[in-house]
C-alpha cells in the first residue's frame, strides 16, 4: 500500500513536469481560508462538479478537515460523457459517489513535493495511473492546472471524468441489492482484495438473503472478524467460472478452504442456496447471485 509520503514524493516529480509542460497553467493560490467545496464554488467553472457532490451527499465530507487531493472535472468535462450518463448517476448517489471518490486521493499533495508516480490509491480504494510521458495524465484525463490551494487540501483540475473500474465490490455496490453484504465485506477487510486482480467468482447473497439470517447472528458475525471471513470467502472460488462451467461441477473449492456443493438437477444449487442470477461481469471476475448465504462446516 502505497504511503502519504510515497505519495508526496512521487507526486511532485509529476507535478514540476507539469509545470515545464504548460508553465502557465500551473497556478495556484496559498493560504485560502475556503475548504476544498467553498473553493471549487467560487472558481466558477465546477458547477456540475459541486452538484454530484452535493448528491452524493460528499459536501460534509469534502469541507472537513481532511487533508484531500482531488483531481477537479471541470463543467466541459462533464459535458464530454456519454448522453444520459450523468443523469443516471445524479439518481444514483451510491455509484456517484464511488466516481467522485475515484478522484480524490488522501492528503494534501502539492506540486512542488513530486518527484515520480505511476499510481495513486484513491479514497474509493482503487488506484488510479499516472503518466508524466507527455504532459500528466490521470488515467484518460489531462491535468491543465494544478495547487489551487483550500483550507483543507489542493485541486488539481482535469479535463475528463475519470470512471472507476467495475471490480466486484463496484458492480456489487451498482446493483444496489448487495448493502448487507458490502458492509461486511468492508468489516472483514476484504474490500482491497476483491477489488485484486483476481479473477475471482462469487456467490454474492442478496440483501434479502442475509435478512433470512436471524439479526442477532448477523450482528454477531460482523463484530467477528475471523468468523465473518471465513464465511464470505466461503462464497469466493478463485478463477472466473461462467455458469456454462459451474453447471457441469459436483462442488467447487471455495477461497475459505472447504468445497461447495454444486447441483444442477433442479435449478442450480451452491450448497442449500438457489442461484437467481448468473453471469453477471465484472474486471476482475464474476458474480453469481444466491437467495441465502451458505455457512462452511
Amino acid at each position: 500500500m502505497m504511503t502519504s509520503a510515497n505519495v508526496l514524493r512521487a507526486f511532485t516529480g509529476i507535478a514540476l513536469m507539469a509545470f515545464m509542460a504548460a508553465p502557465s497553467l500551473a497556478q495556484g493560490t496559498c493560504g485560502s481560508s475556503k475548504d476544498i467545496v467553498q473553493t471549487a464554488v467560487a472558481a466558477g467553472q465546477f458547477k456540475t462538479l459541486v452538484k454530484a457532490v452535493e448528491a452524493a451527499g460528499l459536501a460534509a465530507t469534502l469541507s472537513g478537515s481532511g487533508p484531500f487531493t482531488v483531481f477537479a472535472p471541470t463543467d466541459e468535462a462533464f459535458a464530454k460523457l456519454p448522453a444520459g450518463t450523468l443523469e443516471s448517476l445524479l439518481q444514483n448517489p451510491e455509484a456517484l459517489k464511488s466516481v467522485l471518490l475515484y478522484h480524490v486521493v488522501p492528503g494534501r499533495v502539492m506540486a512542488a513535493d513530486v518527484v515520480k508516480l505511476t499510481a495513486a490509491k484513491t479514497a474509493l480504494g482503487q488506484s488510479v495511473h499516472i503518466n508524466a510521458s507527455k504532459g500528466v495524465r490521470v488515467e484518460n484525463a489531462k491535468v491543465v492546472k494544478t495547487d489551487i490551494a483550500a483550507s483543507n487540501g489542493v485541486i488539481h483540475v482535469i479535463d475528463t471524468v475519470i470512471l472507476p473500474k467495475n471490480d466486484i465490490v463496484e458492480v456489487a455496490r451498482g446493483a444496489g441489492s448487495f448493502k448487507t453484504l458490502l458492509t461486511a465485506i468492508e468489516a472483514a477487510g476484504l474490500t482491497d482484495t476483491l477489488r485484486g486482480d483476481g479473477p475471482f467468482t462469487v456467490f454474492a447473497p442478496t440483501d434479502e438473503a442475509f435478512a433470512k439470517l436471524p439479526q442477532e447472528t448477523l450482528d454477531a458475525l460482523l463484530k467477528d472478524k475471523a468468523k465473518l471471513t471465513a464465511i464470505l470467502t466461503y462464497h469466493v472460488v478463485a478463477g472466473k467460472v461462467m455458469a456454462a462451467d459451474v453447471v457441469k461441477l459436483a462442488e467447487a473449492k471455495t477461497v475459505q478452504g472447504q468445497s461447495v456443493r454444486i447441483s444442477a438437477t433442479d435449478g442450480v444449487r451452491v450448497d442449500n442456496a438457489k442461484v437467481v442470477t448468473t453471469d453477471v461481469p465484472a474486471t476482475n471476475g464474476v458474480i453469481h447471485v444466491i437467495d441465502t448465504v451458505i455457512i462452511p462446516s
